[in-house]
């Protein structure tokens, strides 16, 4: 009986690790992002280079405050353009955290540009990285004392992964597509954890935006985000913001079946940005979360 009970509990702590920051378990293994049109790197390669400038941007997300252990998610990226314009660089780093668990990913993209017409272009972007997955076993604690520990230490395993990206840009509008988790890796930290569970994945994202110009101070900016993986239904978030002299903007979004999300943001002469947002639960998890927040730091400059 106990035997079976500690191979239940090792395959629920995977599944928490592998849907670390997932409003379902079973359907996203890949971090959310209020502000994903702010980010917009992190989740497609093919932006790399599709600005004159290169673009740091950091972004730290604690979701559900006041549940204990709940997800962290920190994502640092660096992306820009080589001098001929047509090809674009970057990389990015993240880790999620809850509770016992722990992942850790690092990947690097190589993205080409063509001129489709005078005013709109195509970035298409390969990435690869590393993926470590890691639970720290003095961080459980069993039920009952009479069951043997099931974890005495770190345990860890690394694997490689791989994302593809297409970005159709123009100097209104955006429109993206990205698949992630492309070598759907079979994860094995321990001999109880039954492959299916353990399996990376494949993932669809696709993204867009518009941006309409109403006077020499006004716009108003529309974004979308749209994520499938089989077999559940797909999820998506869609926000509206103001923007005012293109320093300050402020707006409502909505991720389906999960929260209303507020956002504001101040950006400095198209070189320092600062955004915020909270997340309004709509679940029943209000009941015990305060909320989630979310602020992202960016900064652009030369070659």
């Amino acid at each position: 009986m106990n035997t079976m009970k500690n191979a239940i509990i090792k395959t629920l702590i995977f599944c928490l690790l592998i849907g670390a920051t997932s409003i379902t378990l079973s359907a996203q293994q890949l971090p959310h992002y209020s502000q994903f049109d702010q980010n917009r790197y992190v989740l497609n390669p093919g932006v790399a280079g599709s600005m004159d400038q290169f673009e740091v941007r950091a972004i730290n997300r604690s979701q559900w405050t006041g549940v204990t252990d709940a997800p962290r998610t920190f994502a640092l990226s660096l992306q820009g353009p080589l001098k001929n314009k047509k090809v674009g660089l970057g990389g990015y780093l993240f880790t999620d955290n809850v509770g016992p668990t722990r992942r850790t990913g690092i990947q690097f993209s190589y993205s080409y540009h063509l001129q489709l017409n005078d005013k709109i272009k195509l970035g298409l972007a390969a990435s690869m990285g590393a993926l470590q997955f890691t639970i720290d076993g003095s961080k459980i604690q069993l039920a009952e004392e009479g069951d043997p520990a099931l974890f005495s230490e770190l345990n860890s395993q690394t694997v490689f992964d791989a994302k593809f990206g297409a970005y159709m840009y123009h100097e209104n509008w955006y429109v993206g597509v990205t698949l992630p988790q492309l070598l759907q890796n079979q994860i094995q930290l321990y001999e109880s954890t039954t492959g299916d569970l353990s399996k990376l994945e494949d993932h669809y994202f696709l993204m867009g935006g518009y941006t309409h110009t109403i006077n020499d101070d006004w716009k108003v900016s529309t974004n979308a985000l749209i994520k499938y993986v089989a077999p559940v239904p797909p999820q998506f978030d869609i926000n509206f913001k103001g923007h005012y002299k293109d320093m300050i903007f402020a707006g409502l979004g909505y991720r389906h079946n999960d929260a209303l999300i507020f956002m504001a943001g101040y950006e400095y002469r198209e070189a320092i940005s600062i955004g915020f947002a909270y997340d309004m639960t709509t679940t029943d998890l209000r009941n015990y979360s305060n909320g989630t927040y979310e602020v992202m730091v960016g900064f652009r400059f030369n070659q």
